[in-house]
């Protein structure tokens, strides 16, 4: 994109930088947050951006509210239907962006890694898992609460290595691919996150209690 605003975000204390457009790096969080007005092809840099995250956080998106298919003042939520492609040229534009980042968005590691077929990362890293609706879920229970100073934890409390997560997708026959192997022996070994405590203060249980009942239910 362009170095326009980077004086502003030095000033904030970030390192911005145009160099990740060229490395290899990976990323486990994602946000794309230019307007489409400062490049001739929106959709492939975001596609670019898109392409730098691992699966293992999440990708966002900021766009507009215009591809909604309402121009009368009338009412709008997420469920309004969105004007069709070729309608609208500058709309159209908005539209083939989101389209890129919903290719992307059902992933989740295991996704990502079963796209690469070979992934060099050690199999036996511990992965600490949870579902977007559990841990969206868990969010509205921590606000519902007005709880003030505290830190709470968000997890299936069922961690598994990234081997035994995708050794559950490889038998589970719900994919048609299949995941060949991780190769990598140096990178840091994780965590295995417990949050019984969470659960207790907050008055909350996930919907998806393991990555096995998940995959159970797609």
């Amino acid at each position: 994109m362009t170095t326009d605003h980077h004086n502003e975000l030095i000033q904030l204390g970030i390192n911005p930088s145009l160099k990740w457009i060229e490395s290899t790096h990976k990323f486990p969080n994602v946000i794309f947050c230019a307007p489409p007005s400062r490049t001739p092809d929106y959709a492939d840099n975001i596609r670019l951006a898109a392409s730098s995250w691992n699966g293992e956080g999440c990708i966002l998106f900021t766009s507009s509210s215009a591809p909604y298919d309402c121009s009368d003042n009338g009412p709008c939520d997420e469920d309004t239907p969105v004007v069709p492609i070729g309608r609208v040229p500058r709309i159209d534009v908005l539209l083939k962006a989101e389209n890129v980042i919903l290719e992307f968005g059902d992933r989740g590691a295991h996704n990502y890694y079963l796209e690469k077929g070979i992934v060099d990362s050690r199999p036996d890293h511990i992965l600490n898992l949870i579902h977007y609706e559990d841990a969206a879920s868990l969010s509205v229970a921590i606000l519902k609460k007005k709880f003030r100073g505290q830190i709470f934890l968000g997890c299936d409390n069922h961690p598994l290595s990234r081997q035994e997560m995708m050794d559950l997708v490889n038998k589970s026959g719900k994919f048609s691919k299949k995941f060949d192997k991780f190769t990598g022996t140096n990178d840091h070994l994780g965590k295995r996150l417990n949050n019984t405590r969470t659960r207790g203060e907050v008055g909350w249980e996930p919907k998806y209690p393991s990555f096995a009942h998940f995959l159970e239910s797609i």
